[in-house]
């Protein structure tokens, strides 16, 4: 069975929103089951870790700059 990649944003100090992070579907059941709730899902199902780590930097609180659109 191949692995699927979930996206989601941590949780600082309980409360504070912190950066967006990656770890497998395993990882993230795990975690809620721990700390239901604790952080948001960003995206789940994603099919590799590569295309997982592109959304954690393009989703809102990642690690990309804006990009600023230009004006015609």
């Amino acid at each position: 069975m191949p692995q699927s990649w979930v996206v989601y944003k941590m949780t600082v100090n309980g409360r504070e929103p912190g950066p967006n992070a990656v770890c497998t579907q395993a990882e993230w059941d795990e975690m809620q089951r721990l700390s239901p709730g604790r952080h948001a899902l960003i995206r789940s199902g994603v099919v590799n870790e590569g295309e997982a780590e592109r959304l954690a930097r393009e989703s809102p609180g990642g690690t990309e700059p804006a990009r600023l659109k230009s004006r015609l």
